[in-house]
């Protein structure tokens, strides 16, 4: 077993669309499992879905699926039901393990996998407890992150592009097949496990103290556009009209940036008026305007490159604003770099990213995603060990598409 495949035997079944599960299928890829993802023929409801490459393939779904394999398969109608059920709990150490996010009729639920094998494992992603339908812009509308999030003047909601909650629920499902996969080498039993979007928000939110913090102050915390709370940290415009974002959260961060700045003792003074200690974060939470206007006419009056230079050799904590075209050549450049670019069936040459794990010096490549559809006569007879007979009768009735069988 190679470093960073650690996970090499076991084998998930994964049928689910858009981004919480197919990010859990990808971690456990990534990790060297086995993924067969089963769409319904012609593709699922994220098939087609922006960002869309030249060619007009979606670059979401082709990231999200790397290094899985794909069957279509009509898992609607009562054949295709049997079939992925039959895939999902194939006898092995490490099979039987299902990944869903399906509702309604067509959904397969563990009770269904249990009857054919007691110890499957199955989990199952959902926007709310008990099934009513989320996603992460409605999660993080209900968990006051958008009532938190944009400049103070606003007094509307602010969302923001990044499916955090999303992310971290395939995370989390990848935990639970993890820790279920133990649970069955220990104990010889299988697992069921409910994961909603919305918990996984709230227990986030909670973590960080944020639910306590309104429980203690009586009301929600208000915006304070690109302060970083409870400490110091804004962003600066340059000479050059770029922008960077500088933080001081230690003592030690506090001093590099009024030293590279020239000024200690400006600050010294500061302190000396208001009876202050800059040296605590809450102070210079409490001061940050104050703080920022004595620091911009310093950034305005130097271009981007002399800052980086002045900023890194002071050992300032701060980072330039990027576009997603910049940052993607600075990430491509990196000593040993996450990001790549590969050639992608029915997209060409694609940036793709790998597991951001780094086992010693091993060096993964992410690997491309499949084609719609392009394992489907490889998992079904050699996994299922279905003849050229069933294989036509299933083209014929319209349970596998025809293309992936020629």
């Amino acid at each position: 077993m190679t470093p960073g495949r650690t996970l090499e035997g076991v084998e998930v079944v994964e049928c689910a669309t858009f981004v919480a599960g197919p990010t859990c299928g990808m971690t456990l890829a990534q990790l060297g499992a086995s993924v067969v993802r089963v769409d319904l023929p012609g593709g699922g409801s994220d098939f087609g879905r922006w960002p869309l490459s030249r060619s007009g393939a979606s670059l979401y779904w082709t990231n999200l699926n790397k290094g899985k394999r794909s069957v279509a398969l009509d898992y609607r109608t009562p054949e295709g039901r049997e079939l992925m059920i039959a895939l999902a709990t194939r006898e092995g150490a490490g099979r039987g393990i299902f990944l869903d996010n399906v509702v309604g009729r067509s959904r397969v639920t563990h009770q269904d996998l249990a009857a054919v094998r007691a110890d499957a494992i199955s989990v199952h992603v959902e926007g709310f407890p008990g099934g009513r339908p989320a996603v992460d812009y409605t999660v993080n509308a209900s968990v006051g992150i958008a009532d938190m999030t944009g400049p103070e003047f606003l007094d509307t909601p602010v969302n923001h592009v990044l499916p955090a909650w999303d992310l971290l629920t395939g995370l989390h499902a990848s935990v639970a097949v993890l820790a279920a996969l133990q649970k069955r080498r220990a104990e010889g039993v299988g697992s069921h496990v409910d994961l909603a979007l919305y918990d996984v928000a709230v227990s986030s939110v909670g973590a960080l103290g944020w639910f306590a913090e309104a429980d203690e102050a009586g009301h929600s915390r208000q915006r304070t556009g690109n302060h970083v709370f409870g400490s110091f940290g804004t962003d600066f415009a340059s000479r050059d009209g770029e922008r960077v974002m500088v933080v001081a959260l230690t003592e030690g961060q506090w001093h590099a940036l009024c030293a590279v700045t020239g000024t200690v003792d400006v600050f010294a003074a500061l302190e000396k008026a208001l009876d202050v200690d800059l040296r605590h974060e809450a102070a210079r939470y409490e001061l940050r305007e104050t703080i920022a206007s004595i620091l911009r006419p310093w950034f305005a009056a130097r271009p981007i490159d002399d800052l980086a230079a002045l900023l890194d050799e002071a050992r300032v904590l701060w980072a330039p604003y990027l576009s997603v075209d910049q940052a993607g050549r600075v990430a491509r450049g990196a000593a040993r770099p996450v990001l790549r670019d590969i050639e992608q069936p029915g997209v060409g040459r694609m940036a793709a990213s790998s597991s951001p794990l780094r086992w010693g010096d091993d060096e993964v490549w992410p690997a491309p995603a499949p084609e719609l559809g392009s394992d489907t006569l490889a998992v079904l007879t050699e996994e299922l060990g279905l003849g050229d007979a069933e294989i036509g009768g299933l083209r014929d009735r319209g349970v596998i598409a025809r293309q992936d069988v020629a």
